[in-house]
């Protein structure tokens, strides 16, 4: 029998878990001082609502939970939908969704919520890529203007200057402008789906292997090279001469141009209109950020007006951006290693074994209490070879109860 993790997960060592911890709690306080509150919604869904989210290629990576009890019928016609009714969540925008649906008379107008946590993807695992891992978002419901989307893009800067990240780019680029060039290029509004998902590989498979893939879907070659012109030629500056539709171009201006005097040269502010976003429920502007030499984006989002109006009489607005934790995470540790240090001073307290351990306990607390940390350890007859071991650099220093007042170094 294996003790390994299941493919596509890992247990995670007390040395990263205090580095994920610190950059958690960075992200959180910059979320919140700028009034989004925290949220949690189950890992999993009702896979009828999971299957209907127009997720794009994340359906395929879906993990599905069996029936259970009388429920399950096995048969050999039985569907996926015979044989199971709930899923894992494969994003945090589906559950807020539904969550915002079913608790909206509690809900302030808009509403700016906060989700962190782990969502499960089917994913084929590699260096970085898997299939159980952590995101943190941050939505606006119910704000129709493009506020909304430059409060989101400046929170998540700041959140990631705060954990020292500089240098990014925000890539941005608009939906309904990418739908009407689609169909300009001689796509039916009914491919405009189908044609994003193979667009959104562009990063992984260039210009030759995106035309490769819709050619082999069956489309005509002309739209497809007029389509590879469009997405490689059209610049902010001669978008116009493109597409027509000054409003929406003005929108993606003024987000631009907004965000770029918040940025303060940190980071930077770019019109990409290659940028897809795979999820086929983005309605409007949508984003990802882009760090160093790294070929996948740290963070992404857009907004969904017509999400929440799959429960609703009435669609509403909505807006998000995710930072994709185990990504910064990777980079930070191959960039700085464990460098994370203890906020507080952390020393090991002794015990020599003694029947005295509420006394030990107290006055582990009575440090505690002067701003330590203090890891309470039972003293093995082997004192020296004991200190060694524990000296690792993490510890300030020790003490032995009954014997020292001070602490003492290694």
């Amino acid at each position: 029998m294996s003790s390994k993790a299941v493919r596509g997960t890992r247990d995670i060592l007390p040395d990263e878990m205090k580095i994920r911890d610190q950059l958690e709690q960075q992200i959180l306080e910059v979320y919140r001082t700028h009034g989004f509150s925290r949220i949690e919604t189950p890992v999993m869904e009702n896979l009828e609502l999971l299957l209907g989210s127009e997720g794009g290629e994340n359906l395929k990576m879906l993990f599905t939970i069996l029936k259970r009890g009388e429920k399950l019928e096995l048969t050999p016609e039985a569907s996926v939908l015979d044989l199971c009714d709930m899923g894992l969540r494969f994003d945090l925008t589906l559950p807020l969704s539904r969550f915002y649906s079913n608790n909206k008379e509690t809900l302030e107008g808009p509403f700016k919520a906060i989700q962190i946590g782990n969502v499960f993807r089917a994913e084929r695992p590699q260096k970085g890529r898997y299939r159980s891992f952590k995101q943190c978002d941050i939505d606006i419901i119910g704000d129709p203007t493009v506020n909304a989307e430059i409060e989101l893009m400046d929170t998540t800067a700041k959140a990631l200057l705060a954990i020292g990240f500089k240098g990014f780019t925000i890539k941005v680029n608009h939906r309904k402008l990418l739908g009407a060039m689609i169909q300009k290029s001689g796509f039916s509004a009914d491919a405009v789906g189908t044609i994003c998902i193979s667009l959104d590989k562009m990063d992984k498979i260039g210009v030759a292997g995106v035309t490769r893939e819709l050619i082999s879907k069956g489309h005509d070659s002309n739209a497809v090279d007029k389509l590879m012109t469009c997405v490689t030629t059209i610049t902010l500056e001669n978008l116009e001469q493109w597409v027509e539709d000054p409003e929406t171009i003005e929108a993606l201006v003024t987000v631009i141009n907004t965000v770029k005097v918040l940025a303060k040269n940190n980071f930077e502010v770019v019109f990409d209109f290659s940028l897809i976003r795979g999820m086929g429920y983005y309605t409007g502007l949508i984003f990802e950020v882009s760090y160093g030499p790294y070929g996948s984006a740290i963070a992404g989002g857009g907004r969904y007006d017509n999400m929440i109006g799959r429960y609703e009489k009435t669609s509403v607005p909505a807006v998000g951006f995710s930072i994709g934790f185990e990504r910064i995470i990777n980079i930070l540790m191959d960039e700085k290693g464990d460098a994370v240090q203890d906020e507080k001073a952390v020393i090991l307290f002794y015990e020599p074994q003694t029947d005295k351990l509420a006394e030990v306990i107290a006055l582990g607390d009575a440090w505690r209490k002067k701003g330590y940390v203090v890891n309470l350890m039972a003293m093995k007859k082997k004192f020296g070879k004991q200190i060694a071991a524990n000296d690792k650099g993490r510890y300030q220093g020790f003490l032995v109860f009954g014997r020292d007042e001070e602490i003492k170094n290694f």
